[in-house]
């Protein structure tokens, strides 16, 4: 049996760069893209150590000619691409009045747009095999709308749509679509997404109940890799499901979602203590999000 050949975008970091070595791990040849190679010594660091390969390619999601080129030299090189997983993405802090449009296309062109094209670079042979999947990763934000991250929020609820609709129209190709909705997770994206415009100085509560959010996710952070075996487990299984909310946060805000009423979501916004707005949270997410 020939070695599955996959693709995982944004491997410098985090989700991504655990799935890369996870899937060489598991046999797989694996690509991993990264916008800079010369950035790339601890990914290379961390596999080596793990006794596998991931072989680097050049590639910025939000650029047409970079991804176009990016995988025609995969495909050169493989000759097939059976499993894509979309990790690359980009944070984005602020609450909508405060948010300039720019940030939100900024975000939308890595987080959904990316997506697309990469995913345009491998269906056609994979429709051609029938066979593949696509493994998109968007987050809890793209079910909850997480306080103070309306850039981030809009652009993971529109790649679940992006997703569910994909799931939908590749079906009768053999492609398997994974949607996979990580809460917080061990990452570089955190250190690097702590700017807030706060221009107004309306929302100092909404910011800091966001970093509280954080700062007691980073306290429980999930081990990316075992983000990275949920991924595996969702390609390979012979029993496939749209959708894998995973780490700290993640499976209780989802599964509570559907549940909440509209009067309980505005309540919460409305609560000006912040001791009575943790509480609460936790009663309506089942997450409690205190520090110590």
């Amino acid at each position: 049996m020939s070695q599955d050949v996959s693709v995982v975008t944004g491997a410098n970091s985090g989700i991504g760069r655990a799935t890369a070595i996870h899937l060489a791990q598991q046999g797989h040849r694996v690509f991993g893209t990264v916008r800079s190679t010369a950035k790339a010594e601890k990914l290379q660091a961390m596999a080596a150590a793990a006794g596998v390969d991931v072989e680097l390619t050049e590639l910025d999601v939000a650029d047409d000619d970079s991804v176009r080129a990016g995988f025609a030299e995969i495909l050169r090189q493989a000759g097939r691409v059976d499993h894509l997983v979309n990790s690359a993405g980009v944070g984005g802090n602020a609450v909508a009045e405060e948010c300039p449009p720019s940030l939100y296309n900024d975000v939308f062109n890595v987080n959904v747009s990316g997506v697309v094209r990469c995913a345009q670079a491998v269906l056609p042979q994979m429709r051609e095999r029938g066979s593949g999947s696509i493994v998109n990763i968007t987050s809890i934000a793209g079910r909850i709308a997480a306080l103070a991250q309306s850039p981030y929020v809009a652009s993971k609820w529109a790649l679940e749509g992006v997703s569910e609709g994909m799931a939908q129209e590749l079906a009768p190709f053999g492609i398997r679509v994974v949607i996979i909705e990580p809460g917080v997770t061990k990452s570089a994206i955190f250190a690097k997404n702590i700017d807030v415009p706060n221009s107004t100085g309306a929302y100092d509560a909404h910011y800091r109940r966001m970093f509280q959010f954080y700062a007691a996710g980073i306290a429980n952070s999930t081990d990316p890799f075992d983000v990275a075996r949920v991924i595996e487990e969702a390609i390979t299984t012979d029993e496939p499901k749209l959708r894998h909310p995973v780490s700290w946060g993640g499976e209780e805000m989802a599964s509570r979602h559907d549940r909440i009423a509209d009067a309980d979501w505005l309540e919460l916004g409305r609560i000006e203590d912040d001791d009575v707005y943790t509480e609460r949270f936790r009663e309506i997410l089942g997450v409690d999000i205190r520090t110590p």
